[in-house]
């Protein structure tokens, strides 16, 4: 019992050479960690601190001069509510149609009985390459009688070549049987699709859902080119970038104004504030989704690496 016992201490005792791995190990990781924390805190101190005091530089992790004067500048506008209403909803509708077109089609290409999947997989592949351009394409969007319609931000963006690739290398992997057993239970191809591959592929679907929706909510150049005529169709980053390009105009005047009143001075904001203030704004509420998909994120992206 006792060499039993000794036995099992030696088997898990750490070697030297095992702790100076593990030493390195975390070093390294809370240096990696130190790298990708430092540029989001510089933002968020910098937007939380006073404009005239930034100017001054220095400011790296924490705020020298704590204000909220950024943020409610950004919150004047009226039209910013409105812009946040239609991203998030751009964002949901979109991302829920986009991810059902995307699995549907790759579940099709991804069937052996379709004799047609490699050339409209190639079809589907040539499409990342090659573009219409953008005069073309507004073309087409007007004719379609898209052009200040909320359905402008759905429509082109229901199926991305990139996402049906993933989806059906995915599925791919997938046994042939649990198909065919489906079948022979009498379930028909939309069953199967909704009641058997769905469930198989959510690693996957989570990964594609957060690229759709990071996608949607980043989204302004669409509203700019189609919309931008009609308030009632902004989204939240386009109105964000409104508010950075009018600071940035006035900065000029802003300086003039620094200058001639202290009152007035100390309510100013400049430019680089309004703009951390605005990648705060941006990025705040999609950092929120990501806890909820990680777990299913890191295992669809190494399922894909994979294929």
């Amino acid at each position: 019992m006792f060499k039993l016992n000794r036995k099992k201490s030696t088997l898990f005792q750490t070697s030297t050479t095992e702790k100076l791995f593990d030493i390195t190990n975390y070093v390294l990781m809370a240096f990696i960690i130190v790298i990708m924390l430092y540029p989001f805190l510089n933002v968020l101190a910098i937007s939380l601190n006073d404009s005239t005091d930034t100017v001054r530089g220095g400011i790296y992790i924490f705020p020298r001069e704590f204000t909220l004067e950024n943020y409610r500048v950004i919150m004047e506008y009226d039209s910013l509510l409105i812009g946040f209403r239609n991203s998030v909803l751009r964002t949901v509708i979109g991302t829920v149609l986009g991810l059902f077109v995307c699995s549907m089609v790759a579940y099709t290409l991804s069937r052996q009985d379709f004799q047609a999947r490699n050339v409209i997989s190639v079809i589907i592949v040539l499409t990342m390459f090659f573009s219409g351009g953008l005069v073309p394409t507004y073309m087409l969007m007007r004719d379609l009688g898209l052009i200040n319609t909320f359905a402008i931000y759905i429509l082109p963006l229901l199926a991305s070549a990139w996402n049906i690739i993933i989806i059906r290398s995915f599925m791919d992997g997938l046994p042939l049987a649990l198909q065919e057993s489906a079948k022979v239970d009498g379930a028909n191809d939309f069953t199967i699709y909704w009641k058997i591959i769905l469930p198989i592929c959510k690693p996957v679907l989570a990964t594609i859902a957060l690229f759709i929706a990071v996608m949607q909510w980043n989204m302004w150049f669409d509203t700019y080119i189609y919309n931008s005529a009609n308030p009632a169709l902004t989204t939240l980053q386009y109105e964000l970038m409104k508010i950075l390009q009018n600071t940035t105009a006035s900065t000029g005047a802003g300086i003039d104004s620094v200058r001639g009143s202290g009152a007035e001075a100390a309510t100013r904001v400049s430019p680089e504030s309004i703009r951390m203030a605005i990648t705060i704004v941006t990025i705040v509420p999609i950092l929120l989704v990501y806890p909820f998909l990680q777990r299913y994120f890191v295992k669809g992206m190494t399922l894909g690496a994979i294929k």
